[in-house]
């Protein structure tokens, strides 16, 4: 029972070319598919968007500059403060206005704990506006 024989001479060799015709045919429906959604892409919805104008915003927001450098020094607004004295300021301070601010300016080299404690205490006495000042050209 023979099913074949081992030399292969009246067989012609296996093609080993890429048959690209159905790849040029996906190619063309895909052309045809964008050249018909190609228009309808390019409707655009109308909006009257507000304008800008080109001045600065003078009116700040009062808010709380509160420092703190490496050797655990507090300042607030440039005057230095004890960690003992920061709850009662804080609390007088959010009760005056509770919409106040709180910039956090700290140095780059002090402890977070420092930090997280002055968060802490702030937040306990009411300020809910907390943030971080920091300097983008140090980089």
């Amino acid at each position: 029972m023979a099913f074949g024989t081992m030399n292969g001479g009246n067989r012609p060799p296996p093609l080993s070319e890429i048959n690209v015709v159905p790849l040029v045919d996906v190619m063309l429906v895909l052309l045809v598919i964008f050249i018909i959604t190609a228009p309808l892409l390019t409707h655009s919805v109308k909006v009257d968007l507000p304008k800008a104008s080109s001045n600065p915003n003078i009116t700040q927001p009062d808010h709380i500059e509160f420092a703190l450098r490496e050797d655990a020094t507090l300042y607030w607004n440039g005057e230095p403060v004890a960690m003992d004295q920061l709850a009662s300021r804080f609390a007088a301070t959010a009760q005056q206005n509770p919409n106040i601010e709180l910039h956090i300016r700290a140095d780059g080299h002090v402890h977070y704990e420092y930090v997280a404690r002055v968060m802490s205490i702030a937040a306990k006495a009411g300020l809910v506006r907390i943030g971080f000042v920091t300097d983008p050209s140090k980089q």
